[in-house]
């Protein structure tokens, strides 16, 4: 850094000559909040050496951009998102997210944490820090999600957490979901937040609903960002009371439309909200972009561009204390800057990290060298025995028809309801309805070969025949299994179990698309092309066996997180969240 910075003072005392310059630009300055025409941008080494007028700059070997009719604009920042969600390794995900025009996130691999622990996080932190996608880690907070309500492959403690935060890149704590927990004393939530807020580093936070008094416990407690807010009314209040609001659009969660309304109808002061996309799908990376897509979403709502762009840059630099490198074209930043042919579109068309031209013309120039996985985060799926289809019936002594406590999925929503319904029993077997859209649903223990089966029942998948399952079941990642005939859902979690975990659909005996995932049981060793396909075929694969909604793969994987409302299922049984505890699927 200090070599740059003493070849940027040469530079501009007339010894020396920029490597890059950017001629003729229209700056996007999210400092001012202006854009600024006819504009030149000069590069030495990894940092921005000067804007304005650069020709006394350009030497012999100084490489020139062109960006006439064009906008220079700091490289976009994702302030929250897991990469497991994208079903690629992270080297993968950075070739498209950089080709995006997405030069840093900041990842909370609570997924992997629940699999494989510390060495989990280590893995994918380690994987990140040697790519030209700037990776930084918030460490997992929560493992398991919730306490006595399920099982994950491993658990962290508060000295877990001390040690993870002395990482190089490690900027902070990842959601802390277990907001109960904080509110009402939690030992083990307290001591990670205190140790977080001693290392001087950010603490993020995951608040989807209660009481005020709730709300403000948790903040007090140090907990100062939330990406759950869904109302207006939510954004406003949590804003007001001083939380960096971050305004989710990933692949299934679409929250801009009606949480930005707290800036375009409400007006309030921009600068503690940023843009993210929390969790997105291989299709949304190729089809709609990364966080360039959320950018695009604010302004297709009423947002101007240049505050659109603030909120995916300098706001989360500034959230994580990180403005003095990153978030804006300013003299002596790191040089992550992207050239945009179309405001509206927000495609990059040059991309600049570490002062390096990474994509040009909209397609990746360097070469990623790849990275590979060690054995033990290959064989994650673990299960005592093959599954029978007889695993799959609920059984009850009961010989009518018994009434029973569910899961109603909504499209496009992270929540879930709590659903009650009547269902025939035949030969001591409670039976699925087709008429209602009710259909078996099992959460099978993956990681300590317990031979533990909870069984249940979900609504709003509209599925009428075959199953489908899952190893990604956030949090912890247990194995779904969910249809309406046992045979197909045997076939299924079998399916899974050998090949490593990912995501099966399978319809009268046969296998209709499978996305295997041997990193963890989450993401896929495969190049984002061949990820792509397969998931194409998987969306396919749920259409043809009946549902029709958004991203029902994603949905599905959330019905096992017991930290959003209202019910969810667990390995250990269904869970009632806004009690915090497990209820009896059969009614009393």
């Amino acid at each position: 850094m200090q070599h740059a910075k003493k070849k940027i003072r040469n530079m501009l005392n007339g010894q020396g000559y920029a490597d890059i310059v950017i001629k003729n630009g229209t700056l996007i300055n999210v400092i001012t909040r202006e854009m600024q025409p006819n504009i030149d941008v000069a590069i030495v080494e990894d940092r921005i050496a000067f804007i304005g007028n650069a020709s006394k700059f350009i030497g012999e070997h100084t490489e020139l951009i062109d960006a006439s009719g064009k906008y220079i604009a700091p490289g976009l920042m994702d302030g929250h998102m897991h990469v497991e969600s994208t079903m690629l390794s992270v080297t993968e995900f950075a070739k498209a997210a950089l080709v995006k025009g997405t030069t840093a996130v900041f990842m909370d691999p609570h997924e992997i944490a629940n699999v494989l622990g510390t060495e989990g996080v280590r893995l994918m932190h380690e994987e990140g820090r040697q790519l030209p996608l700037k990776v930084f880690t918030t460490f997992p907070s929560c493992v398991p999600a919730t306490n006595d309500l399920e099982d994950a492959g491993a658990t962290l403690e508060v000295a877990d957490i001390e040690a993870g935060l002395e990482w190089d890149g490690v900027v902070g704590l990842g959601e802390v979901m277990n907001f109960p927990g904080v509110v009402y004393d939690d030992p083990k939530m307290i001591g990670e937040i205190e140790a977080t807020i001693k290392a001087r580093k950010t603490v993020t936070g995951h608040f989807p609903e209660g009481s005020s008094e709730m709300l403000q416990a948790y903040i007090a407690s140090g907990v100062d960002s939330c990406h759950e807010t869904v109302t207006r009314e939510q954004g406003l209040e949590k804003a007001r009371l001083g939380m960096h609001i971050m305004i989710r659009e990933g692949s299934a969660w679409h929250d801009v439309k009606e949480v930005i309304k707290i800036i375009t109808e409400d007006g309030i002061d921009p600068t503690n909200v940023s843009l993210v996309t929390d969790d997105v799908y291989p299709q949304t990376l190729v089809d709609k972009g990364q966080l360039n897509h959320v950018i695009r979403r604010a302004m297709e709502e009423g947002v101007d561009p240049v505050t659109a762009i603030q909120m995916g840059t300098i706001n989360v630099a500034r959230y994580f204390q990180m403005d003095k490198e990153l978030g804006s074209i300013t003299p002596g930043k790191i040089a992550d800057i992207i050239v945009l042919n179309d405001l509206e579109k927000v495609e990059a068309e040059t991309v600049i990290s570490n002062g390096k031209i990474v994509v040009h013309n909209s397609e990746l120039v360097i070469h990623i060298p790849e990275y590979t996985y060690p054995q033990f985060a290959l064989e994650t799926v673990k299960i005592k025995c093959p599954l029978i289809a007889e695993d799959f019936l609920y059984t009850t002594s009961v010989d009518k028809a018994v009434n029973i406590n569910g899961i109603k999925v909504v499209e496009n929503s992270a929540r879930t309801e709590k659903m009650t319904a009547t269902l025939d029993v035949v030969d001591g077997v409670i039976q699925p309805s087709l008429k209602q859209d009710i259909i078996r649903l099992a959460c099978i223990d993956r990681h300590h070969q317990s031979g533990q089966i909870s069984l249940a029942f979900a609504q709003g998948f509209q599925i009428k025949t075959g199953a489908v399952a899952s190893t990604v079941a956030h949090d912890s990642h247990n194995l779904l299994v969910m249809g309406i005939d046992p045979d197909d859902m045997k076939l299924a979690a079998n399916t899974l179990a050998a090949s490593g975990g990912g995501m099966v659909v399978v319809d009268k005996g046969e296998v209709l698309a499978h996305v295997p995932m041997p990193i963890a049981g989450l993401m896929s060793d495969q190049p984002l092309e061949t990820v792509v396909e397969q998931v194409q075929q998987l969306e396919k694969a749920w259409q043809e066996i009946g549902c029709p909604i958004h991203a029902p793969f994603m949905t599905f994987s959330l019905i096992a997180l017991p930290v959003i409302p209202e019910v969810r299922i667990s390995n250990r049984g269904l869970v009632d969240v806004t009690k915090f505890e497990l209820i009896d699927v059969v009614r009393g």
